[in-house]
């Protein structure tokens, strides 16, 4: 974002255009116009003002769509509130304004998404049902197979059942849940509904984006397949919520 008004020869290097003193130049050779009017030196640009240089407009540069996948660890909270010391900003310390996409509780681990596209956090959060976020869980107990039974099936929580999930046992205190809508603590109220406590819970994959090998407190970014991959689902969640809406009107 520009500052209120910054000089005429700035405002060429934040665009990318030239050096200042290349900028310097071309203000003397007044091939340069601020408002159809030729620039001179110490003029100043703010925010809607039209610059060209030989009649042709210096435009912002394009913004660089950023995703990055980041393995958040436990004890960071998903806020962009600077005020919060542990917050997920500052932890990932990347260099552009970005923001995360949906949540993972205080002590909850694992792979989230940052971005600077508002438009692909509202496609995402929108694409409920068809969203798939895959945990790995460890809880303080062995769990029974009735436990596990009722869990697929959607134990009742915040007074509404959510939607079925997978549940595939990995141990006697561990399992893997595949869930496709994102409630507040959603599986650590569905464990408590079932007298187990939550040691561990790990996110591994969110859509087609895996964790992988990523370690705790790094990112990276999505490689341009994986993020086709995630544009083209996404389309056609919103494809088939369009369809279902539809219907629902006739």
């Amino acid at each position: 974002v520009m500052p209120p008004a910054i000089r005429i020869n700035r405002f060429f290097t934040e665009h990318g255009v030239c050096s200042r003193r290349a900028a310097d130049k071309y203000v003397d050779a007044g091939r340069v116009r601020i408002n159809d009017v030729v620039a001179v030196h110490g003029d100043t640009v703010k925010e809607g003002d039209r610059v060209t240089l030989d009649g042709k407009r210096v435009a912002a540069p394009e913004k660089r769509p950023v995703v990055l996948a980041f393995h958040k660890p436990p004890g960071i909270e998903c806020t962009s509130d600077k005020r919060v010391a542990e917050n997920i900003i500052d932890a990932v310390g990347y260099s552009e304004r970005i923001f995360h996409v949906g949540r993972l509780d205080k002590w909850s681990e694992g792979l989230i998404l940052l971005t600077n596209r508002g438009e692909l956090v509202n496609q995402i959060l929108r694409a409920r049902g068809q969203h798939e976020k895959e945990y790995l869980v460890e809880v303080d107990v062995p769990i029974s197979e009735d436990s596990l039974r009722r869990m697929r099936s959607g134990i009742v929580i915040l007074g509404r059942r959510p939607l079925p999930c997978r549940v595939q046992r990995l141990g006697p205190r561990t399992f893997r849940m595949v869930l496709t809508e994102g409630r507040n603590r959603q599986i650590r109220r569905m464990c408590e509904a079932e007298n187990l406590r939550v040691k561990r819970l790990l996110r591994v994959r969110v859509m087609n984006i895996e964790l992988g090998t990523l370690r705790p407190g790094r990112w990276r970014r999505l490689r341009e397949a994986e993020l086709a991959k995630l544009e083209k689902r996404l389309a056609n969640a919103e494809q088939r919520s369009a369809r279902a809406e539809l219907q629902d009107e006739q």
